[in-house]
């Protein structure tokens, strides 16, 4: 297993205890990833913020030199089902003909004013 990546640290400066990125063989794991650009909360709405938190999963999958086409596997959280339509149609274009499994569920998040979170698995060899 190998992590890739920086260390994540807090707005404070401090470690976090976790790896955004870990790799076993050809599978790349990304941590959940939420609306964050420099430490800032970035997007007012779920389509902003689900372009931002898939930018961050494709730079954070770029690190494992792969890219949105090797994800086999996403799990969302959004803080409210009202944003749904807003989120999967953000999702749908960003992804396009690539299609992986998924799952989203509502839940509160960490972040506050954070309204999507998405985690991903990926494959060397999917695309």
């Amino acid at each position: 297993m190998q992590f890739v990546g920086e260390p994540v640290l807090s707005a404070d400066g401090q470690q976090l205890p976790f790896s955004q990125v870990a790799t076993i063989g050809d599978f790349v794991f990304v941590s959940g990833q939420v609306p964050l650009v420099g430490g800032q909360l970035k997007g007012a709405d779920i389509v902003e913020q689900t372009n931002c938190v898939i930018d961050n999963i494709e730079a954070q999958l770029a690190l494992a030199g792969l890219r949105l086409g090797d994800v086999v596997k996403a799990t969302a959280w959004l803080t409210t089902a009202k944003d749904f339509a807003g989120y999967n149609r953000v999702y749908a274009e960003r992804f396009g003909t690539h299609r992986p499994v998924r799952s989203t569920v509502v839940s509160e998040l960490m972040l506050p004013g954070a309204l999507v979170e998405i985690e991903a698995m990926a494959i060397r060899s999917a695309s």
